[in-house]
């Protein structure tokens, strides 16, 4: 890590501090820096029309590749993971440092190719893209001025990766770009020395968190700022003023969705949406919007050369955790883990690419849809609900193809109520109804050839009562 000079950090302080007090004297602002305020702002709307977006994990941790994403902490941090000392004694010279490791972070031409990832993204049908712009080893994917070379484009790749990133990202225009950006920092002096003090002084956040998030916001202008590695409280990291200024000031302030890791006193709390912890998923309504981050390595956010392929999610699962986080009220953000190198492993890309060709079919029940009165279905199991009041509609999402009769007892259907499946010949279903007992669905046989998806399908009843 490099040292930051005394005089810049106390000219530096002095900025910040100068804003913030100008900013809390201000009574121009629509939203003052307290949580009162910022939690009253709305959601822009196209973060919960589009229901589904892209997570990358991609840094120094990808090169040794090997347990996950934090590996440097599990190596050298105070509790030691015994498989990693002897990954590390077996392959590397004992002199070896993790800064070594971020010399083999390349990206040779002909493998990386960010208009590859976009296009993969874009094709899974997600709306969303957010990149890892920093994880707690502190190592930043563009030229920081505020973190000297430890950063992609001084050592390791040599290029702007989050400029690589979000420009192919935008070529598309289903997709929105956004950064996840680590508050604190493993082994940064600063930081370890702000918690030996109890967070009694803010060094770290005035010099480092603070400037970076400027700095990131101002350059890239990303429509969601993901934060997370919150240790301490939203006070400690002056989260609340970089809100007010990112909500009123920023060159994103009119669309810009931010999460709930302001803090550790913030998380479930407090900001745009909630993610609670990771893989955050109630199962049942959520007034407040919500978001599911979910690996498809169950073990890992970032790349290991250990994969195996018992350990990633199959396209059912998938498919059923995305149903049952929109019709609670959530977004999902789907994790994929690229190579040092920078390709995106085929399994992954495999199963976004099924993803987006079900959302061809059934992205009518998803996109812009809410949550109905009933999440999940009362009487029949693996049966989740959506609905489009413009369509006067309610989806049912079934799990498991219906053999003969598909029973439902939360519809209560009317004389106009039509039932269809969706990406079908559109021809409507027979049904009876049993008042206080079910509403049960006809299904005909349809030859295999026939059917318009595979994995999951969606009934659309219109007209309900």
């Amino acid at each position: 890590m490099a040292v930051i000079k005394t005089p810049y950090i106390l000219a530096l302080i002095a900025f910040v501090l100068s804003f913030h007090l100008d900013l809390a004297a201000s009574r121009n602002f629509k939203y003052e820096p307290n949580w009162d305020s910022l939690d009253s702002r709305p959601l822009p709307d196209w973060y919960d029309q589009g229901k589904i977006g892209i997570f990358i994990h991609w840094g120094v941790f990808s090169v040794p590749s090997f347990s996950s994403e934090w590996f440097w902490y599990h190596w050298q941090g105070p509790q030691k993971w015994p498989a990693i000392q002897n990954f590390m004694a077996a392959n590397y010279p004992p002199d070896w440092t993790y800064a070594d490791f971020a010399e083999q972070f390349d990206t040779p031409a002909g493998l990386y190719d960010p208009d590859h990832w976009a296009d993969i993204f874009n094709a899974s049908g997600a709306r969303y893209v957010v990149q890892v712009t920093k994880h707690h080893e502190g190592f930043t994917s563009w030229p920081s001025k505020h973190s000297f070379n430890w950063n992609s484009m001084d050592v390791g790749p040599k290029r702007d990766l989050v400029a690589d990133i979000s420009t192919a990202v935008r070529k598309y225009p289903n997709l929105r770009y956004g950064v996840y950006h680590s508050l604190f920092e493993w082994f940064n002096p600063l930081y370890l020395q702000d918690a030996a003090n109890e967070y009694k002084t803010q060094e770290f956040p005035f010099t480092k968190t603070l400037p970076e998030l400027y700095e990131l916001v101002n350059t890239y202008k990303p429509d969601i700022v993901w934060s997370d590695g919150c240790p301490s409280t939203d006070a400690y990291w002056n989260s609340t003023y970089f809100l007010a200024w990112l909500y009123n000031e920023s060159p994103v302030k009119d669309t810009v969705v931010t999460n709930d890791r302001w803090g550790g006193n913030c998380i479930c709390k407090h900001g745009g949406f909630l993610t609670c912890s990771d893989g955050y998923n109630p199962g049942k309504l959520s007034t407040r919007k919500f978001e599911n981050a979910m690996k498809l390595d169950a073990s890992s956010w970032g790349y290991r050369r250990d994969l195996n392929l018992k350990f990633t999610i199959s396209i059912e699962k998938l498919l059923q955790t995305v149903v049952k986080t929109i019709s609670c009220n959530g977004n999902i953000l789907i994790n994929v883990g690229p190579t040092k190198e920078g390709t995106i492993p085929p399994i992954f890309e495999e199963r976004l690419r099924q993803m987006g060709s079900w959302l061809q079919v059934n992205g009518e029940a998803v996109y812009y849809s809410r949550p109905w009165v009933h999440q999940n279905d009362t009487l029949t199991p693996g049966v989740w609900y959506t609905q489009r009041k413009e369509f006067n509609a309610v989806y049912a999402f079934v799990y498991d193809w219906p053999e003969g009769v598909l029973k439902l007892g939360a519809p209560v259907p009317t004389s106009q109520t039509q039932v269809t499946l969706l990406g079908s010949y559109n021809q409507a279903f027979t049904y009876t109804y049993e008042p206080g007992q079910s509403f049960n669905i006809n299904i005909p046989t349809i030859p295999f050839n026939q059917m318009p998806c595979e994995w999951l399908w969606v009934f659309k009843l219109t007209n309900l009562e």
